[in-house]
């Protein structure tokens, strides 16, 4: 399957600090995949490193089989929605369409005025005065309409109360199966991300710590309860993601691709939000002494 973004040690820094390193990875065209991680993951970074926004400070990053922010045509492939939908609030939502066609070579412009009269938006009011759904709304219709290939949402729905995320997010995937497109989603709400995401990525500390279709992921990852053990007592093929003890009990979560045979453990399957949990709270991968040094500050 081709990739909509390939990077390869990509990494971002400033002032020798790290905002994301050594991210590589393959996100496939066509999918609607969710970003996680919690605030200062590189999370953002990544999105605008993606939008052509941001340049890396080592490694490649390709996004529709070009350069990010390369030109006109490039530009052109990607959409992005930004956390605070950013809108200009004394324009009018029409004022809104005549921009976007204007700017975007590849506007359709039958796509925004039908999505404006389903979604029920006054042409004529001003962006300001809109509530924070309908200005969601109308910054997704901008990014649809550019007919991207790759439309990239940095928690667009953090600010919404729960019967627009939900009208958001149903509008999305309505988009998504008409058009085709790849979507990049941002969010804290992992419930969101479970309901329309088929494809996962998980950051922590500037760096990846999961990527996969989130079917595979919740059918090889599993918690164990059972006496108290050590985790390197288990098979090499169950990787230890996380683990807690008590005195008399040990609680894991694995993940294998093979039977768990051993009948002192019960074994229970883990939702989507257990799983990012569980790789979040997992102690970040040393870092090679000679990278260690190259990241320290100057003194």
């Amino acid at each position: 399957m081709s990739a909509v973004l390939a990077a390869r040690d990509l990494g971002k820094s400033y002032r020798r600090r790290p905002a994301l390193s050594g991210c590589t990875l393959d996100i496939p065209a066509g999918r609607v995949t969710g970003l996680v991680g919690p605030n200062g993951a590189g999370k953002s970074t990544l999105l605008n490193l993606a939008a052509g926004m941001l340049k890396p400070s080592e490694g490649t990053i390709e996004v529709c089989g070009g350069r990010p922010g390369d030109g006109p045509e490039q530009l052109a492939k990607v959409g992005f929605v930004a956390q605070d939908s950013p809108l200009y609030p004394s324009l009018t939502v029409a004022e809104h369409l005549r921009l976007g066609a204007e700017l975007n070579p590849g506007w359709d412009d039958a796509l925004a005025r039908k999505r404006v009269d389903r979604i029920g938006l006054d042409p004529g009011q001003r962006a300001g005065r809109l509530s924070g759904g309908q200005r969601a709304q109308l910054a997704l219709t901008l990014g649809l309409a550019k007919r991207p290939e790759l439309l990239i949402l940095d928690e667009p729905v953090a600010a919404l109360d729960p019967l627009a995320r939900r009208e958001f997010l149903q509008d999305l995937m309505e988009s998504v199966a008409e058009q085709g497109l790849s979507v990049l989603l941002s969010s804290h709400l992992i419930a969101d991300l479970e309901r329309v995401c088929d494809h996962l990525v998980v950051l922590a500390a500037a760096r990846l710590r999961l990527v996969g279709e989130i079917d595979e992921l919740l059918a090889t990852h599993y918690r164990l309860s059972g006496p108290r053990r050590e985790p390197s007592s288990l098979p090499a093929a169950q990787e230890v993601v996380s683990a807690s003890h008590t005195d008399r009990q040990s609680t894991l979560v694995i993940r294998t691709s093979q039977p768990i045979l051993d009948p002192a453990w019960a074994v229970s399957s883990i939702g989507l939000e257990d799983l990012v949990l569980a790789y979040l709270s997992r102690p970040p991968e040393p870092v090679e002494p000679a990278r260690r040094r190259a990241l320290e500050p100057v003194r």
